[in-house]
């Protein structure tokens, strides 16, 4: 019979798609004041391969990725969409907005795969719990990251990779010290 063992923690990495600085700051000040001190900031990319959200957010969008200090739970990911989905109403209400300022995707990136949070359902999408679904989004190697037929098509764009192998490679950092440490087995 197979031992049954906890998962490993996981790299909490939060995407902010916006068109104003000051959403992307306030966003990111709540997202610290939640989550703990971000260790790697994306640049910031255009959000211009779809125009999914431009109705309800308006035109020359840009996402920015966060990645947090503290390793999360990967079994806490629903939990985070689901605060992360009520941020986005916090922020249009703090700034009197009448439509949406930010979309808010948090997500958890592994050793061998990043993972982000979305509530709608799909065949290729794992349900979690309470409406959140897991999008395996890339699968890792040694020095690559790989697209599957469902990628998101910015998350295929030049750049996106280069960031999320900086934060694979600090968070296999973190996981060895855990190890070493013994507070990871």
């Amino acid at each position: 019979m197979a031992e049954v063992k906890p998962f490993a923690p996981a790299k909490l990495i939060v995407g902010i798609i916006s068109s104003q600085d000051q959403y992307f700051a306030r966003t990111g000040e709540v997202l610290e004041a939640l989550y703990g001190p971000v260790d790697l900031r994306s640049p910031f990319f255009p959000f211009n391969l779809t125009d999914y959200y431009e109705k309800q957010m308006g035109k020359d969008l840009r996402r920015l990725f966060l990645s947090f200090a503290a390793l999360v739970p990967p079994e806490a990911l629903s939990e985070i969409k689901i605060r992360t989905n009520a941020l986005e109403k916090e922020m249009r209400d703090a700034f009197a907005g009448k439509g949406r300022l930010v979309n808010v995707d948090p997500g958890i990136l592994t050793g061998s795969a990043l993972f982000m949070a979305t509530t709608k359902d799909f065949a290729h999408r794992v349900p979690l719990r309470q409406g959140i679904y897991a999008h395996l989004e890339l699968l890792f190697t040694k020095t690559t990251a790989h697209f599957l037929p469902w990628t998101y098509p910015d998350f295929q764009q030049e750049g996106y990779q280069e960031f999320f192998l900086e934060v694979r490679r600090i968070y296999l950092k973190q996981i060895r010290q855990l190890k070493d440490d013994g507070r990871w087995v």
